[in-house]
């Protein structure tokens, strides 16, 4: 499961098998409890969550936003 950051006590990472066929580009966020999921192609956007408030999942997806090139590389060359 790679940890592509680390965020205010957020983790964010993707399974090393996810799905067949694979899923599109996204990115699984986790604190204790908390999880959510974003795709991250074609356009940031939540998935699903539990446990976290709307105004943390806007944090979120800002953050999701401001790295969504490194989301997609660190997916690129694990999947490759």
């Amino acid at each position: 499961m790679p940890v592509v950051l680390r965020w205010k006590g957020y983790r964010f990472f993707f399974y090393s098998n996810e799905g067949d066929p694979r899923e599109p580009v996204h990115i699984h966020i986790q604190k204790a409890e908390a999880l959510a999921k974003f795709w991250v192609k074609p356009i940031v956007e939540l998935d699903h969550s539990y446990g976290l408030s709307s105004k943390e999942l806007k944090q979120l997806k800002e953050v999701v936003e401001n790295h969504q090139e490194e989301i997609k590389r660190y997916w690129n060359e694990h999947f490759a």
